[in-house]
Parts: structure tokens; C-alpha cells; sequence
């Protein structure tokens, strides 16, 4: 299973509920790395989206406490356990779980791959991604030369979890 997030120099990832910076190359990857594929996010995540509605061309699974939770065109389960029951139904590397907070850190276990764009500068944030410059599990395995949108430098960095099954 994939992770894709953006962070800043602190891996900080978002403030009261937005994204800290909206980068176009940036949200390209982002759309070029899950159309077509599993989509995994926590409700806040969901309703964060114009409109509270799910992404196009992609399987969203949302994670909600409330049982009675509803979205069109959205599978809703209420547990990772029931996140991960239902991605069973898809090849792992076709899934991406892209939030928020709480559902990285949730779901990081159960990824091998993490896609993370990492912004130069830091942002004003309330929610942060584990560092994973800071953990034995997971290595650097590619990033990109520094690329810049107006004066804001970011680069797209690839890491994998080591001995991955």
C-alpha cells in the first residue's frame, strides 16, 4: 500500500483542516499518482474537498466514527480495521492513503511506499506526518532535483519501507 502526502521542513501537513500550500505540480503528481486507483481518507479529509465530495476516477474509502455516515459515490467504513478489510479487494499497490492525520499514522504500518512532496519552508500548522527521516524503518530511495513554484522550493521524495514484503 502507498501514502501521499506533502509536508513542510517540520513534516507539517495541514491548519485548521487545509492544506498548508496548494502547489500545481504538486497536486499533478497527486492526480497522476491515484486516478484510477484506491483512495483511503478520514472524513475531515473528505470534507475538505470542494463541495465535501469525493475524487473523481478513484475508489474513495472514507473512514467515519459515526455509523450513519453517507457519501455518494464513496465506499464509508468506520474502523482501519474495515479500511483495510475493504482494500483487500485491490491489488496494494493500486491504494494510496492520503488522510489526514490520524489516518497516516494509522495506516502507516500497512504501507511500503510513501510519495512525499517536502516544501521547503515552514508553515503555521496544527497537524504533522511522522518524520520518516527519523525512523529505522524507512529509507530515502529517490528524490528529485529541487524544484521551485514562485519562491517556494520543494522537491518529490519516494521512500520505501525497509525489508518490505
Amino acid at each position: 500500500m502507498n501514502l501521499i502526502v506533502a509536508v513542510d521542513k517540520n513534516w507539517a501537513i495541514g491548519y485548521k483542516n487545509k492544506l498548508l500550500v496548494s502547489i500545481p505540480a504538486d497536486m499533478r503528481f497527486f492526480r497522476d499518482e491515484t486516478t484510477n486507483k484506491v483512495v483511503i481518507m478520514g472524513k475531515n479529509t473528505l470534507e475538505s474537498f470542494p463541495g465535501g465530495q469525493p475524487l473523481k476516477n478513484r475508489t474513495n474509502i472514507v473512514i467515519a466514527l459515526e455509523k450513519d455516515y453517507k457519501v455518494k459515490d464513496a465506499i464509508v467504513v468506520n474502523s482501519i480495521e474495515d479500511a483495510l478489510k475493504e482494500a483487500e479487494k485491490y491489488r496494494s499497490e493500486d491504494i494510496y492513503v492520503i488522510g489526514g492525520a490520524s489516518i497516516y499514522k494509522q495506516m502507516l504500518p500497512y504501507c511500503d511506499i510513501a510519495h512525499v512532496t517536502k516544501i521547503d519552508y515552514c508553515y503555521e500548522a496544527d497537524t504533522y506526518f511522522p518524520n520518516l527521516d527519523q525512523m529505522e524503518d524507512w529509507y530515502l530511495a529517490e528524490e528529485t532535483e529541487e524544484q521551485t513554484y514562485y519562491d517556494l522550493a520543494y522537491t518529490f521524495c519516494r521512500y520505501e519501507r525497509i525489508n518490505r514484503k
